[in-house]
């Protein structure tokens, strides 16, 4: 199908789903691959384009899912397609440690431009959100020379050991992993739905602060703490939005610690709350910020991003790997931002979110499994309960809905504690007509699951 028919009619079914070539292919990924890879859909992609993915039956597909909030300007955008193309040309690899190339510098420059802060900033690149949250740990550290670090309820950030011991799930991620890191605390993020009592969200905050404070009397002394890691929305933990006024207070603490704060805009950043970054909604300017996913349009690319006399902390050659900042990556992130701004996405964001989030609160509003409607820009979800009262989980049906929706050709993929959110990443390519016929599926989905 050309790309033109593929706009005007997304969403084309010509085989039962999964199809015959993807069970195929089904068949050899589970003799060849560990179960522990888990996939949230049972289908092969062959081909994407903007917002839409073939898979190798012929089926094509609106994604809202966008590579786990990777593909924020979609499948294969020309612009960055013909950036790797040219830099494939040129060489694939130096390794920076060895000889420098011009697109590191390039882009290490322009991330620290869009970083907020009114302070001289450098940027490290890497090549996963996780080893970028590990050495954000590294360098704060090394600048503070203190050995602890502060995480959240509901937090992820990343499936290696530190990453780990800094989420805040244990199943399926750290279970059977351990021990993890030392030095980690836990302190409360304020989950308005769940949060007992039915609290404002005002109070909400006072009472996760309060908890924070009283840890420094009862689990670590502050001046033991190098940073606080934080989602300024939470991702994999469910789309949680905290109360506006959690993270400037938050960032308050830190100052008065001589704590440091990090920003982990892994999945918020790139224009998907419909800012650049997350905590421009929220007046706050980290000491370090950690990007990835949506950064090279889904080659393997991260960075950390922070004050420069705290980057500057770890000694020469405490910093780096191999393939960290790799020019191809680096090609393709700095078309990634030229389409930012060529195609005004973060302002595309913005009304893409007012789209979900008005079709979500009719969704409320006629379906009780849907039990709490949250969203900032297009950063959107849905979770869904039993029964609103008691705010039962609805695990199952969150699966039934999702496979409804693939089978109806609408990717979407689960998030939450309990794996009862249906989260949105649609691609900020997507057209009005796209992001609506998706909506559509999706309510199918919930009506029928007898929602």
């Amino acid at each position: 199908m050309k790309k033109r028919e593929m706009a005007e009619n997304p969403v084309v079914k010509v085989t039962e789903i999964p199809g015959p070539v993807s069970c195929q292919l089904m068949a050899r990924r589970e003799r060849a691959i560990p179960r522990g890879v888990f996939h949230s859909t049972p289908i092969f992609a062959a081909a994407g384009h903007g917002a839409i993915v073939t898979d190798v039956d012929g089926n094509t597909y609106l994604d809202f899912a966008g590579g786990i909030g990777t593909l924020n300007v979609g499948y294969s955008h020309p612009r960055v397609v013909a950036a790797v193309k040219a830099q494939a040309e040129r060489f694939f690899h130096t390794c920076f440690h060895v000889m420098l190339y011009e697109g590191y510098v390039s882009l290490a420059e322009q991330l620290a431009s869009l970083v907020p802060g009114d302070f001289p900033k450098k940027t490290l690149l890497l090549n996963s959100g996780a080893e970028a949250v590990e050495n954000a740990v590294k360098i704060a550290r090394a600048y503070t020379g203190r050995p602890a670090i502060i995480a959240f309820t509901n937090a992820f950030h990343g499936r290696t050991l530190m990453g780990l011991a800094l989420t805040g799930k244990e199943r399926p991620y750290k279970r059977g992993f351990g021990p993890f890191p030392p030095e980690v605390y836990r302190a409360p993020f304020p989950y308005v739905y769940r949060f007992p009592g039915r609290p404002t969200p005002e109070e909400c905050t006072d009472w996760c602060l309060e908890v924070l404070e009283e840890m420094f009397h009862t689990h670590v002394s502050p001046d033991r703490v190098a940073a606080v890691i934080v989602e300024p929305v939470q991702g994999e933990g469910g789309f949680i939005v905290p109360p506006l006024n959690f993270l400037p207070r938050l960032k308050a603490i830190c100052e008065r610690h001589n704590i440091l704060f990090i920003a982990d805009e892994i999945q918020t950043g790139f224009g998907r709350t419909g800012k650049f970054l997350a905590v421009e909604h929220f007046g706050v300017a980290p000491d370090i910020v950690v990007l990835g996913k949506s950064l090279a349009a889904g080659l393997p690319l991260s960075a950390v991003v922070g004050r420069a006399e705290i980057m500057d902390a770890p000694d020469v050659g405490g910093l780096g790997g191999t393939y960290g900042g790799n020019p191809l990556a680096c090609a393709a992130a700095l078309a990634v931002l030229e389409v930012f701004r060529e195609e005004r996405l973060v302002e595309r964001a913005a009304r893409i979110g007012q789209l979900i989030q008005r079709r979500f609160e009719e969704f409320y509003e006629r379906y009780p499994l849907v039990g709490d409607v949250r969203a900032l820009g297009a950063m959107a979800a849905i979770e869904l309960v039993k029964d609103r009262t008691t705010k039962e989980p609805a695990p199952e049906e969150t699966k039934q809905v999702i496979a409804a929706c693939y089978r109806n050709g609408l990717i979407l993929m689960p998030a939450g504690l309990y794996g009862n959110v249906i989260r949105v990443l649609v691609p900020l390519v997507a057209t009005d007509e796209q992001v609506t016929r998706g909506l559509d599926i999706l309510e199918e989905g919930l009506r029928q699951s007898g929602a």
